[in-house]
């Protein structure tokens, strides 16, 4: 086949750096965008921070001859980049350059108030002992020999933060083989293992929840009923327990529905983790909101978190050092001003691009608050309208994606409460009337239905349904088990209690 060389023309679209990066940032998050203006600010040196009270060396001789008053400036507050910025540089100032060895004594003017001779006491903080460090305790108190020690050791490791060991024993027989040299078999392992499934917390070491909770019963001092039964439903019948058959479980013991419920308290008493999971549990991360709104007068007012526009600016010292390097022609010069312009391009599109996020941000939350003007009025749920991403996106002149990354991840606070902001976008639903609805009103009602139902006969999915389209929604039983699950509320069989 031979070679031709032909002419095409065609179309096509591009998406330039700094559009790139607009998006990126658009859908990050507060803190997200925080760590990210983090890493730019030690990536580029061209970028600094605004902070509050610089001043040079000029600035400094020149107040001394000044009055009080004249010594104050005020710096306007602008989103735009001017050129002046980019003529003076910034020389930082030490107060120890302008004192001497004498007065840098620091008992003079620290707010402590204390001498230099004072004796100077600190807390001291200590850290507790995780739970395998107690485990590892608990072990060497025991009479074993050191390679079932270091066994028992190389098991307290594989445990996992809720104490459960889920490492298949003859892969640890291997592990134990390559990495320390030590020969044993599955028997070995297991004896050990029952060594630390001994230890306190009680269940620890366990294998499936199953044997967890059946640690925990078999380590319990008093042997009452309950205990019994509860051991010999963990034991026989965790199946039926988990899907929550009770009427088998009552049949097969020959007991009644009180007898029953006591048995299931007193399993409900026990741990079903028994490491440290409680304390990983209890470290929730805080959610800081993006955009706060506020109601006064019953008209809301629109504020944005002012650390999703921080200040930010070009470094005066590099612009300088550009013009330095640009006034001479030797090669060596030409190559540093090439990489100091390429670095305080890459600061402006940065800081550009922080301020275009604000102004979208800024834009695309106005309009959200305008179509769900009703609710952040009011605070009632039943005035949340139908939108969807397009709603906005005609509001305001924008793609839908950029609509979807704006959304992403974003919280707003209300009086009402703080709300991820993508839960105000909703589908709509008609009435039997021809009302549109929200699928956030139609959830809320669902989830009413089901917190007053009878919890010894649950409803079926059918059963929310009919219930619904009595209300006038019309509304299909898939739709229902769709709403169901993105509630977490597990179907009915496993809402029953006794």
């Amino acid at each position: 086949m031979a070679l031709k060389q032909f002419q095409q023309l065609k179309l096509s679209q591009k998406l330039l750096p700094q559009q790139i990066l607009l998006m990126k940032l658009l859908q990050l998050p507060t803190l997200a965008l925080e760590e990210r203006i983090k890493e730019e600010l030690e990536a580029n040196p061209a970028l600094e921070e605004e902070t509050d009270g610089e001043i040079n060396d000029e600035e400094l001789f020149s107040n001394e001859n000044n009055d009080d008053n004249d010594a104050e400036e005020e710096f306007d507050d602008t989103d735009e980049i001017k050129e002046d910025d980019l003529k003076t540089s910034v020389s930082d100032v030490e107060v120890e350059d302008y004192m001497d060895a004498e007065e840098l004594d620091s008992y003079k003017y620290e707010i402590s108030n204390t001498g230099q001779d004072d004796d100077s006491k600190e807390l001291v903080v200590v850290g507790g002992l995780g739970f395998q460090e107690l485990l590892e305790q608990q072990l060497g108190l025991k009479e074993i020999t050191d390679c079932e020690y270091t066994i028992g050791v190389y098991l307290i490791g594989c445990l996992e933060e809720d104490g459960y060991l889920r490492r298949e024993i003859d892969l640890i027989v291997d592990d134990l083989a390559f990495n320390y040299n030590i020969t044993t078999d599955i028997t070995e392992v297991n004896k050990v293992l029952k060594v630390i499934q001994s230890f306190d917390p009680a269940g620890i070491g366990a294998r499936s929840l199953q044997e967890c909770l059946t640690l925990q019963l078999e380590r319990k001092k008093d042997k009452t009923k309950e205990v019994f039964f509860a051991l010999e439903i963990i034991k026989n019948y965790m199946e039926e327990f988990s899907k929550k058959h009770y009427d088998k479980i009552i049949r097969k013991l020959e007991i009644n529905h009180d007898e029953l419920k006591e048995i299931i308290e007193e399993i409900k008493h026990l741990n079903p983790k028994p490491g440290n999971s409680e304390i990983k549990e209890s470290n929730f991360s805080t959610i800081i909101p993006d955009f706060i709104i506020t109601v006064s007068d019953g008209i809301p007012e629109l504020s944005i978190n002012g650390r999703n526009k921080p200040d930010l600016k070009i470094s005066k010292d590099y612009t300088q050092m550009l013009k330095e390097y640009s006034s001479t022609k030797q090669k060596n010069a030409k190559e540093a001003s090439g990489f100091i312009k390429s670095k305080i391009e890459t600061a402006s599109w940065f800081i550009q691009a922080i301020h275009q996020r604000y102004a979208t941000l800024s834009l695309c939350m106005k309009a959200i608050l305008e179509h769900q003007l009703e609710y952040f009025s009011t605070g009632d749920d039943n005035k949340i309208k139908p939108m969807i991403l397009k709603d906005i996106a005609n509001r305001v002149k924008l793609d839908l994606s950029t609509i979807s990354r704006m959304a992403n991840s974003k919280y707003v606070q209300t009086p009402y409460g703080t709300f991820l902001l993508k839960s105000f976008f909703s589908e709509s639903m008609s009435t039997e009337s021809g009302e549109d609805v929200s699928s956030r009103e139609i959830k809320n009602i669902l989830k009413g239905l089901i917190e007053l139902e009878n919890k010894q006969k649950p409803l079926t999915d059918d059963e929310l349904c009919s219930k619904l389209n009595l209300k006038g929604y019309n509304i299909a039983r898939r739709t229902v088990a769709k709403y169901r699950e993105q509630l977490e509320i597990p179907v009915g069989r496993m809402r029953k209690e006794l």
